[in-house]
């Protein structure tokens, strides 16, 4: 296993690593939207943190040598499932193979965000 670290990423908040790496796939740690220059929330709606997080993801396809392209799963997190259809407009510009998905409303996520996208992509 190779552990994956970039500094266009938030750095990890927690005992984890952005991504790992085994055999041709990379598994992400959920991204949320952080700056990853300041570690400050990015933006006060969905559409704004759903963008952050997608760079977020894209940084770390990135340094894994890999892209949204080949990406073959993800999980979303949304704090409130009434912003699933602005989620999925910016979601899906990045997304444009359609990878398999799910997509689940939680109670909280980490520093109170909106959205929380993990992801799971051939390398």
């Amino acid at each position: 296993m190779r552990k994956i670290a970039t500094q266009n990423a938030p750095a990890a908040i927690g005992p984890y690593s952005q991504g790992i790496i085994t055999g041709n796939l990379l598994f992400s740690s959920g991204q949320i939207a952080l700056n990853p220059q300041t570690g400050e929330v990015v933006g006060s709606d969905i559409a704004e943190q759903a963008e952050q997080v997608m760079k977020n993801i894209g940084a770390i396809l990135a340094e894994a040598g890999t892209n949204y392209e080949r990406t073959v799963k993800t999980t979303c997190f949304l704090a409130d499932m009434n912003d699933f259809a602005a989620f999925n407009e910016v979601y899906g510009r990045y997304f444009t193979e359609k990878p398999a998905r799910s997509c689940v409303a939680v109670k909280t996520l980490p520093k109170n965000v909106l959205c929380e996208v993990e992801v799971i992509a051939e390398i």
